[in-house]
């Protein structure tokens, strides 16, 4: 594609869907518009691009909207595929990067985010689930560098934007990361040298200043 192509991200700081696509444009790096949106007040833009599901993240490519992060993942190693590709060139791994992607997209947010706005038997069930989940996700990775093997790419991108809120969840739920999982704080601080994710992930710290911000609103401290 030419340098000159237009790449707009529509997106909020701390999403880890949105953060997805900051570290596949950083790995492939392409030049972009960055376009911090407020959640609760909504960009006509936004509303234009998604008008399905009226959500970030966005990558809008001369014109035109991509929605869903893995999808635009995706889209951009394929748009861009003479630079660092993100998914294996097998189709057979291909498949198997696409099924853990989907895996972490399916499992990961919705019981991490119950640690967070939940409490007392809610949040425990929640926090079981969570452990069920990482374990799986640990058995996955085995001795390997990334969930690909040697390479970083399209799985590694999919679960480690959730490692920012890992401090959060430890906060909330009363447990450490790196006792019950080795391996996956083994590999996030991997991912963590590469410039990519690095610059990328916002500080840990002020994820958690802003889940305190939503437990007030909910009545939960």
């Amino acid at each position: 594609m030419a340098d000159d192509d237009q790449v707009i991200l529509l997106d909020f700081w701390a999403s880890m869907f949105g953060l997805r696509v900051r570290i596949a444009l950083a790995e492939k790096e392409i030049k972009y518009e960055y376009r911090n949106e407020d959640l609760k007040n909504k960009s006509d833009l936004l509303l234009k691009m998604n008008p399905v599901h009226k959500k970030i993240p966005v990558l809008i490519h001369n014109g035109k909207p991509v929605c869903e992060s893995l999808i635009i993942v995706q889209y951009i190693d394929e748009v861009w595929k003479d630079r660092s590709p993100l998914m294996p060139f097998d189709p057979y791994e291909r498949a198997q990067a696409r099924f853990w992607a989907d895996f972490i997209d399916k499992k990961v947010y919705m019981p991490t985010r119950r640690i967070r706005t939940t409490k007392g038997e809610e949040q425990e069930a929640a926090k079981k689930e969570v452990f069920e989940i990482f374990e799986i996700l640990e058995g996955e990775l085995g001795d390997k560098p990334y969930f690909q093997g040697e390479a970083f790419g399209f799985v590694d991108i999919s679960l480690i934007t959730f490692s920012c809120w890992f401090h959060t969840l430890e906060t909330f739920g009363n447990f450490s990361m790196e006792v019950e999982f080795p391996k996956i704080i083994a590999w996030t601080k991997r991912c963590m040298q590469r410039e990519s994710v690095a610059k990328s992930l916002p500080d840990p710290k002020k994820i958690l200043e802003l889940a305190m911000e939503r437990r007030k609103e909910l009545g939960l401290d």
